[in-house]
């Protein structure tokens, strides 16, 4: 069976062109970033082949964007007697790879992970500049003053945090954040 597997990182983020006229049997699809491997379509496709099947992903950096989870992964599938194609990169792995096509898994793997780590480096330059320039301000604070302070007193008085989340429509972490900012 031939089996696609498809990520992008936001759910707005279009997932058509990864395997735009890839003859696929099965397309598992996660919108959740690359950057570790507790995805649940990326779980279920591993589960889901068999020996003898083809994973199909647009590249490597869809499949993993750091380069020990990306070796794993194909190792992990290959061991399953199943045959992972990278489509933009022209690579196929099957477990009984030459020396090269390791080498050039893990080359590109390290540019996957650099590529992540340059991403982040612009995004924390861009937030200082922003910051510096008086224009990023953060995150919108989920509740006013009003309703914090509110919030504090319900769990004073011992009401469940969980229950006063759901009602707030926040998480229990954001819950403990606003007790821990008094």
């Amino acid at each position: 069976m031939r089996v696609g597997y498809v990520r992008v990182s936001t759910v707005d983020q279009n997932t058509v062109r990864q395997l735009d006229g890839i003859d696929v049997e099965r397309v598992f699809t996660d919108k959740a970033s690359g950057k570790d491997t507790t995805r649940p379509k990326l779980d279920e496709m591993i589960a889901f082949v068999r020996d003898g099947d083809t994973v199909l992903v647009h590249s490597m950096d869809r499949l993993a964007r750091n380069l020990d989870d990306l070796r794993r992964l194909v190792r992990t599938l290959t061991g399953k007697g199943v045959r992972v194609e990278f489509v933009k990169e022209g690579l196929t792995f099957t477990g009984e790879d030459s020396p090269m096509a390791n080498l050039l898994l893990s080359v590109m793997g390290a540019f996957a992970e650099f590529e992540r780590a340059l991403i982040l480096e612009r995004q924390r330059e861009g937030i200082a500049a922003a910051k510096q320039r008086g224009v990023y301000t953060g995150r919108k604070p989920a509740l006013t003053a009003e309703q914090a302070q509110l919030l504090r007193e319900r769990i004073a008085a011992g009401e469940k945090k969980s229950a006063l989340a759901k009602e707030y429509g926040i998480s229990r972490e954001t819950v403990y954040s606003y007790l821990a900012s008094r």
